[in-house]
């Protein structure tokens, strides 16, 4: 007879979790989705002005990727920092590995990108590019995706041998300033600060040929200043069409998924940061650069139209949907505060206190390729 020996201590399961970046204080907030509530504190983890992170395949750990360099593997239910490393001087994200073995992290200063080891945070790999790093992303076979500011051009990083396998990909475009790439690991587009179009790739070609999407979106209209780049890795798939951001104008592009030709535009209340799709694709959700900043408005996926505005305060940053998309959390970072909002009536639900809240992240992430 198979003995069963009791645990010595009481298990909590991780799926309910999630992580509030508290930007001002180099913390993270350990939230629970059910209830509605705060658990604890992280501390110690350094400048997170524009931190991200992602998770081990078990949930239990994440990988925070800080603008100062750091690396920091925090167990989310222990509460506390199990590893960090000073990896570079200014880094800009990061992706783990489909398989949960390897971390990489995307450097400003001084350019490239790095690869750890997930259990240790040993290095694996230094890959130098002589550029700013920007959109990294996982895709299928132990590989990583990303693009170069200074010279326009995508790597495809192959760690599933011995030696990282480099496959460049020119032509991307000038200014490549962030990426995003499909759940299927598929279709990897890059925002271009420098040029009048987007650019895509498909991965599933042996040579990914670089494609202009949405060429000359902005013609003819004066491009305003901008105050703070579009982040596409808030992108959103709302049923055959992407929703982008626009960089420099005060509207979302909508694009084929197949096709990638332009289907429509919608003019909105500012310059978007991110719009992102509720997890049924039926809504979109846009927030907007400074100076306007306090406003979220909704977007009906069937008419392309602005359906509700409202206003959760000064500072709204960012919002993660629970998984099946019934709620968003939204950071409203100078009042301090989350707001949880139901996703049918629009109605506020909850508020937890926060430090400078900015990213939120829950644990379903590590279940989905390229966040």
């Amino acid at each position: 007879m198979l003995a069963v020996t009791a645990p010595q201590a009481r298990a909590q399961a991780t799926g309910d979790l999630g992580l509030v970046v508290e930007r001002a204080t180099g913390s993270l907030l350990v939230v629970d989705q059910s209830e509605r509530a705060a658990l604890g504190r992280i501390e110690g983890l350094g400048d997170l002005s524009h931190a991200s992170l992602v998770y081990s395949p078990d949930e239990r750990f994440a990988y925070v990727f800080g603008r100062d360099g750091g690396l920091t593997k925090v167990d989310i239910l222990a509460r506390e920092i199990v590893g960090r490393v000073m990896q570079a001087g200014n880094s800009i994200g990061g992706a783990i590995s489909d398989d949960g073995r390897y971390v990489a992290v995307s450097n400003y200063e001084p350019g490239g990108v790095r690869v750890f080891d997930a259990d240790t945070l040993d290095m694996v790999a230094d890959i130098p590019t002589g550029s700013k790093t920007i959109g990294l992303v996982d895709i299928p076979g132990t590989r990583f995706v990303f693009s170069l500011w200074d010279t326009g051009e995508t790597w495809i990083a192959d760690l599933s041998g011995q030696t990282p396998e480099i496959t460049r990909i020119p032509g991307i475009g000038t200014n490549p300033y962030d990426a995003l790439v499909t759940a299927d690991g598929r279709t990897y587009i890059a925002g271009l600060f420098g040029d009048d179009h987007l650019t895509a790739l498909d991965l599933w070609q042996d040579t990914p040929t670089p494609r202009a999407i949405l060429p000359g979106y902005a013609a003819g209209r004066e491009g305003l200043p901008v105050y703070k780049m579009p982040h596409l890795e808030g992108w959103a798939l709302a049923g055959q069409e992407f929703v982008l951001p626009a960089v420099g104008q005060h509207e979302v592009l909508w694009v084929d998924a197949r096709s990638l030709d332009e289907t429509g535009r919608t003019p909105t209340h500012g310059q978007p940061v991110f719009a992102m799709a509720r997890p049924d694709g039926r809504h979109v959700w846009v927030n907007f650069a400074h100076p306007l900043n306090d406003t979220i408005q909704v977007i009906d996926t069937l008419t392309k139209q602005v359906i509700r505005q409202f206003s959760p305060g000064p500072g709204v940053l960012h919002m993660e949907f629970t998984p099946r998309g019934h709620e968003v959390w939204v950071s409203v970072r100078d009042a301090g505060k989350v707001i949880i909002y139901d996703t049918e009536t629009f109605e506020p639900l909850a508020e937890i206190a926060a430090d400078s809240p900015s990213g939120i992240f829950f644990t379903a992430r590590a279940h989905r390729m390229g966040l």
